[in-house]
């Protein structure tokens, strides 16, 4: 495993880390609680040493697990990342943005992006609870809130870096000018955004600004939530409840399928998987400080660690570009 410095923090962070939005469940078809806490150790046990979360994967179910999945280990040997300002509870009383309707097992559930400083402590005080942990490596803001003051919301967080409830601070979702906003206040460390082969918005403005700023860049949703895994070409089946049933149809779904047998070929030269083969082009990528993969069991957590034993020359890369441009 590869560990880099996450921006202008002191972190280092594991070049692939875990991604726990799955394992929670919600909007994922649901989960199973031994394999995913397996899966965490898994990752744990072969270098994937930060695990990214949030209060909102599963109502809290992934923090949960993941308090209980890194028990028998060194705390201070895992890099803890966890978010806050998306509230399902209805605690917020009906304040900020509306974002969406979730569903939980048939029931609607109101989902809010609010970031007041009263809303901040809370939700991290919570998230620690779940963690069972009396830190957090790296505290992000899921998503902006038009109705907090940027500056309110950093104030909040510039108290819990004095309190030494979290060791630095990132940003999710956010936009140069509103990183600008929020570095009035404090020093923004990290910017979780989403980028792939598919999606490669970021390196138009983003990436130059972070580059420039020395922040870092955390991808997510590098494998297009495995529609890059290539499985969903063939006879895999999602289930009524996952959202990506309508998430897939924004692409070109022929032109993705033909991209995945271009690449199937190299990976199989590489002695790698697909999956591996597409998370390993992202970490090469310019301004990509970490990269975020997901893993439902065991199996998938170690394949996924396993991404950083091999390299891949500069023709392969420029095969891989001349591949993706077809997707244009």
């Amino acid at each position: 495993m590869e560990y880099r410095k996450l921006g202008n923090s002191e972190l280092e962070l594991s070049a692939i880390t875990y991604g726990a939005f799955a394992i929670g469940g919600t909007m994922w078809g649901g989960t199973e609680k031994k394999d995913s806490i397996e899966s965490v150790q898994a990752s744990i046990d072969h270098g994937v040493t930060t695990i990214d979360t949030a209060p909102f994967y599963g109502f809290g179910l992934s923090e949960e697990m993941i308090g209980e999945a890194i028990k028998p280990y060194d705390r201070s040997k895992i890099q803890l990342l966890t978010k806050f300002g998306l509230v399902w509870d209805g605690s917020n009383n009906g304040k900020g943005d509306f974002f969406f309707d979730a569903d939980d097992n048939g029931k609607k559930v109101p989902i809010y992006k609010y970031s007041s400083k009263a809303n901040v402590i809370k939700e991290v005080e919570e998230s620690l609870k779940r963690l069972q942990t009396d830190y957090i490596d790296l505290l992000q803001i899921h998503w902006p809130d038009s109705t907090t003051p940027i500056s309110e919301t950093m104030e909040a967080v510039e108290t819990l870096i004095q309190q030494g409830k979290i060791r630095a601070f990132g940003v999710s979702n956010y936009n140069t000018a509103q990183i600008q906003e929020a570095q009035k206040t404090i020093q923004v460390a990290s910017n979780q955004v989403a980028y792939s082969m598919l999606n490669r918005k970021i390196e138009e403005e983003l990436i130059p600004f972070t580059v420039a700023e020395n922040i870092g860049i955390i991808a997510y949703s590098p494998m297009e939530r495995g529609l890059l895994t290539g499985k969903y070409f063939t006879d895999s089946k999602l289930k009524e409840n996952d959202h990506r049933n309508g998430y897939f149809n924004q692409f070109d779904l022929q032109k993705v399928k033909t991209l995945v047998e271009e690449l199937t070929s190299l990976a199989h030269a590489k002695e790698a998987s697909l999956s591996q083969l597409v998370l390993r082009w992202t970490t090469l990528q310019k301004g990509i400080s970490i990269v975020l993969a997901g893993a439902r069991n065991a199996e998938q957590a170690i394949s996924n660690a396993k991404t950083m034993d091999f390299d891949l020359s500069a023709s392969e890369l420029e095969f891989i570009n001349q591949a993706i441009a077809k997707i244009k």
